[in-house]
Parts: C-alpha cells; sequence; structure tokens
C-alpha cells in the first residue's frame, strides 16, 4: 500500500506538536495566502450522513437547533441558520402520479442530497451590503463576518441570494460559514471537508477544483448520468452570471430549484440603476399628471 512520504514522517498516533501544513496529508493541497480556495460538493456520493454538520458546530462551538423532527423530511436541520452553518438537504423525488419506483437508476435518482453552505461568491452582495466593514475577504478569497465589527443592521440578509446569512437570535449579529478562516491560518483542511466520509466535499484551490469537477462531469456522463452539470462555475449550464464564480460550487443531476438554489442568482446592486430610474419615471409622470390637472382647473 502506497504511504505518502509526509505521512511516514508522521507515523505515531501521538504527536508532541500540530502538523505543520496538515492539509497537505489531508486534502493533498498546501495552503498559501494569496491564492483562492474553495469546496467543491459532489451531490452524487453525497449519503446524507451528516457528518459535516457535525464538524462544524464542533469545531465553531455552534449550538444545537431544531431538535427533533420537522415532521417534512429526515432533515431535522432544516435550512442554514446562524447556529447552522452546514445544511445537508434531503430531497426525495418520486415517480410518474407521485407513485414510488420500484426501481432506480444509480447516482442519488430516489433521494437527492445536498450539503449547502456559504458559497463565498467571487462578487459576493453581502460584501457590497455591509456599511460597517464587517464582511471582508480574506488573504484566501473567502468573505467571512468580523463579530466585533458587525451592528446587526442585517443588510447583508437580503442582499445574498442564496438566503445563507441570518441574524443570530442571541448577539443580534450577522453569523454564516466562514469556510474555516482560523483553520486555513493554521494550514488545516476545513472540518467539514476533512470530516466527510465519501469526499463529497473537496477542498482545494478553486481552479484545480473546477478542472476536476469538469472531469468529474465527463465521467458521469460516460456513465449514462447525462443530468450531471456544474453549478457556480462559469460557462457551464449552472453558470452564476454577475455572481461570477462561486468558490464554493456543486455538481448537480436535477435543477437548482430542487435543491432549494436559486437558478439565476443576481447582485442587489445591479438592480439600484434601474429601481431609481423607474421611481423618477413614475415621480415625473405624477408630476406632469398634476400639473395637467391644474391646468384644467385654471
Amino acid at each position: 500500500m502506497y504511504v505518502s512520504p509526509r505521512a511516514q514522517e508522521f507515523a505515531q498516533s501521538t504527536l508532541e506538536r500540530v502538523i505543520p501544513d496538515e492539509s497537505e496529508l489531508t486534502a493533498g493541497v498546501r495552503i498559501e495566502p494569496g491564492k483562492s480556495y474553495g469546496f467543491f460538493t459532489d451531490t452524487t456520493v453525497c449519503i446524507g450522513c451528516k457528518a459535516c454538520e457535525v464538524a462544524c458546530k464542533e469545531w465553531n462551538n455552534l449550538p444545537a437547533d431544531n431538535l427533533g423532527l420537522t415532521g417534512h423530511s429526515y432533515d431535522n436541520t432544516g435550512a442554514l441558520s446562524a447556529n447552522s452553518w452546514r445544511h445537508v438537504a434531503f430531497v426525495e423525488t418520486s415517480g410518474n402520479g407521485g407513485v414510488r419506483a420500484t426501481r432506480e437508476a444509480p447516482f442519488q435518482s430516489g433521494w437527492l442530497m445536498l450539503s449547502d453552505v456559504c458559497k463565498h461568491c467571487h462578487n459576493a452582495p453581502c460584501l457590497e451590503a455591509c456599511p460597517t466593514g464587517a464582511l471582508f475577504k480574506t488573504e484566501f478569497d473567502t468573505v467571512v463576518v468580523q463579530q466585533d465589527i458587525c451592528n446587526g443592521c442585517g443588510y447583508c440578509v437580503p442582499a445574498c441570494p442564496f438566503g445563507v446569512v441570518d441574524i443570530g437570535s442571541n448577539d443580534g449579529k450577522a453569523h454564516k460559514c466562514t469556510l474555516c478562516y482560523d483553520r486555513l491560518k493554521g494550514g488545516l483542511e476545513p472540518a467539514c471537508a476533512k470530516s466527510c466520509p465519501t469526499d463529497s466535499i473537496q477542498f482545494g484551490e478553486v481552479a484545480e477544483l473546477q478542472r476536476h469537477a469538469a472531469e468529474r462531469v465527463i465521467h458521469l456522463h460516460d456513465l449514462g448520468v447525462s443530468n450531471a452539470y456544474l453549478y457556480g462555475v462559469p460557462n457551464s449550464p449552472g453558470a452564476t452570471g454577475g455572481l461570477g464564480h462561486l468558490n464554493a460550487f456543486f455538481l448537480l443531476t436535477a435543477r437548482p430549484e430542487v435543491y432549494n438554489l436559486p437558478v439565476a442568482p443576481t447582485r442587489p446592486s445591479r438592480r439600484v440603476a434601474p429601481s431609481l430610474l423607474s421611481g423618477l419615471m413614475a415621480v415625473a409622470g405624477l408630476a406632469v399628471a398634476a400639473a395637467a390637472i391644474l391646468s384644467r382647473r385654471e
């Protein structure tokens, strides 16, 4: 069995110090400031174990929420929130007429599962909406909220086209995934990706992940999974327009809305000028109408 030379350096189970650049061992990538990092989530190998959810809560010390079953799904988390920065969605599909098929095609055809997370958009709308600079781009090209600067205004919440950012009920501040910013600074792979048993969540440099993801789509097509495509990658069926590429992107086998993802996400700042223009035209129209009425009375 092949063992990486670096792994052979740390063969013992008890170590005296933190392994430098441990991500080289766990993810095959050395984390360096100035490069762009993210997640590639392959939904065709997600088994819905929720190990990523647990690892995220454990590392970030996030409290449990939505205890018990919702009654709508096996998924008890429900959605991303201030306390749930990872959410594994369970989407049950059915046959014709709503009757479950007795035979299913391979690759998650009966159940669609996706581990959702902040997309760390290249052109992040939340950054544009934040008035205090609490949201910022890190040296790893990820988006993080600085809790000591956030004033809880909530402008970032409607600005996010994916409904990721949430205001915490305990502190009144914005919360979301940081892509384990503290772990990246220590040369560690993000907790969710490290805990994923099927490598559905893969961490690395965005450009390399996009190349690998494109190869995965071709491989699935060769296997007969013709509906596989990438969401959040430019020049792909699931391109996200003005947002540019998503640092956390997905391989999907159904339309985006099936996974509760927007088909055509947009940046609110793109709608400012048209909205202002339509407002000015409405005011001008009212002024003309008022002038016409007054001229008739005279």
